[in-house]
């Protein structure tokens, strides 16, 4: 199984994450931020990975640090699965959620750059911006390039809930398992 833990403690947040690349959807996410662990439990079970998150602020400053901590650690665990074989490298996905419509493209390369559309407002008490922080950090530490954008906007629940949704199919399109590397130099960059 490709799988991995990982704890990350600050003087802000405490964070752990595991997670099991090979699963069937069987996640959850306990962050104390009610809107944060929805997102993170559709991307997770979209990717169709197995998956516990857990996060606590340790000192209170806003949830800000918990978004980007938890993006954080949820990279090392990926990176750290991906390490016990080869996978696919590509992933995408374009979902819609009634009048909203996101794009997701991924490519776990050695490279991160994430390019993440930013929208304004919040969800359930999370500013937006606080969850495209999460993903630039996730890309950060899984060392990939992220693309995330809402093609149609609408119910500001609906456009992100698609944008997550999308996330988590082209990871887990790009980390399926598969025989050697997918480069014609014979190695990715990183």
């Amino acid at each position: 199984m490709r799988e991995a833990s990982i704890t990350r403690e600050t003087l802000e947040t405490r964070v752990k994450v595991w997670i099991s690349l090979d699963g069937s959807g069987k996640v959850g996410a306990s962050t104390g931020i009610g809107f944060l662990d929805h997102m993170l439990e559709t991307m997770l079970y979209y990717a169709k990975f197995d998956a516990r998150v857990e996060a606590e602020e340790t000192r209170s400053v806003g949830g800000h640090h918990v978004a980007e901590d938890v993006g954080l650690v949820l990279g090392d665990a990926i990176r750290e699965a991906l390490y016990q074989g080869a996978y696919a490298r590509f992933g995408y996905a374009i979902v819609p959620m009634d009048e909203a419509l996101a794009l997701a493209a991924v490519d776990i390369s050695g490279r991160p750059v994430p390019v993440i559309e930013r929208l304004d407002g919040s969800v359930g008490g999370v500013p937006l911006e606080d969850l495209a922080h999460m993903v630039e950090a996730l890309a950060w530490r899984l060392k990939a390039s992220i693309h995330l954008m809402a093609l149609r906007r609408g119910n500001r629940h609906h456009t992100i809930e698609a944008m997550f949704k999308a996330l988590g199919m082209a990871l887990g399109a790009a980390t399926r398992p598969r025989e050697g590397t997918v480069s014609l130099k014979g190695v990715l960059e990183g």
